[in-house]
């Protein structure tokens, strides 16, 4: 029978996983204090022009601003130490927060599909066109500022919840985009370009949160790349001593890439020398696979039933 070799180093932590969660907590503060000032401008035009397609917009911008809380709170979560009843830490707590993340993108959608119909059975003006076509730009521009920071900072770290905040900022981008729009048809004396046009905002909205929602789901159910896999495999099938790579599994936690591998090694090896093999193959794997923060090994003869 083979024999196991749990090979995992990760005393707890590993300096990278809080490193990583500390470049995730920089990228939400960086994008909420633009986003911040982005909905602080457009209250004040909300406030002038009576907008509902502004008001909208600007009610998703504070909302977008409230879904970092969850995400800060899972990188703090994720950073403590594992406990013997959470014996894999509590990087998970970055994938809640994302199912968080992906429920207020959705919930935002059906808002600005209700205030587009309720607008549509009864148009009203829009005033203060010129404020209300700023605003957009405003809008847009901090939200897309907002987005790539966070998704930049969620792939580099592979964290789909950063990911999925940023793809939510990106919404609001659309939908600011939209405003202008509106404020383009009404300045035509279309009136029911105001409402039309959110009826747009909420199908782009409902794109983004299945968009955030793949990211988000998959990650529960412990998706992961299949390119990584390849990867995996051909790093350990150059592997010296190695004769077959049987299984690989991989999995997320938090933005923290964990491994489990099994190997058949030459039959007349000593015990250790698969020992030894294994910590070679383990050694391997985390430098050529970027974010992986432990591997078990398991290793076997050649020719062994499993």
């Amino acid at each position: 029978m083979g024999h196991g070799h749990g090979h995992g180093h990760g005393h707890g932590h590993s300096h990278h996983a809080v490193a990583g969660s500390r470049d995730g907590m920089r990228a939400l503060w960086v994008s909420l204090a633009v986003l911040a000032a982005t909905a602080i401008g457009q209250a004040v035009v909300v406030a002038i022009s009576g907008s509902v397609a502004l008001l909208s917009d600007t009610l998703h911008n504070a909302a977008d601003a409230l879904t970092a809380v969850p995400v800060g709170i899972a990188f703090l979560l994720g950073r403590r130490r594992a406990t013997r009843r959470f014996t894999y830490g509590f990087g998970r707590a970055e994938d809640l927060a994302g199912v968080i993340v992906v429920l207020v993108i959705a919930a935002s959608a059906i808002a600005a599909l209700v205030e587009s119909l309720r607008r549509l059975a009864n148009p009203s003006d829009v005033e203060h066109l010129w404020a209300v076509a700023a605003a957009g730009v405003v809008g847009c521009v901090g939200n897309e500022i907002a987005a790539r920071v966070r998704i930049r900072t969620g792939r580099r770290i592979g964290s789909a919840a950063l990911v999925a905040d940023g793809l939510h900022a990106r919404t609001d981008a659309l939908t600011s985009l939209a405003v202008l729009g509106s404020a383009g048809g009404a300045a035509l004396g279309w009136r029911l370009a105001d409402p039309i046009v959110g009826l747009f905002i909420a199908a782009a909205i409902a794109t983004v949160t299945y968009a955030a929602g793949k990211e988000v789901f998959g990650r529960l159910m412990d998706a992961v790349d299949p390119h990584l896999v390849d990867s995996v495999r051909a790093t350990l099938a150059e592997t010296d001593g190695v004769r077959q790579v049987n299984t690989v599994r991989l999995r997320w936690i938090g933005h923290d890439l964990h491994a489990e591998v099994d190997l058949s090694l030459r039959a007349d090896m000593t015990l250790t020398g698969a020992h030894e093999l294994a910590h070679v193959a383990e050694q391997r794997l985390r430098t050529s696979i970027p974010r992986l923060h432990s591997a078990t090994v398991h290793t076997q003869p050649e020719g062994a039933h499993t």
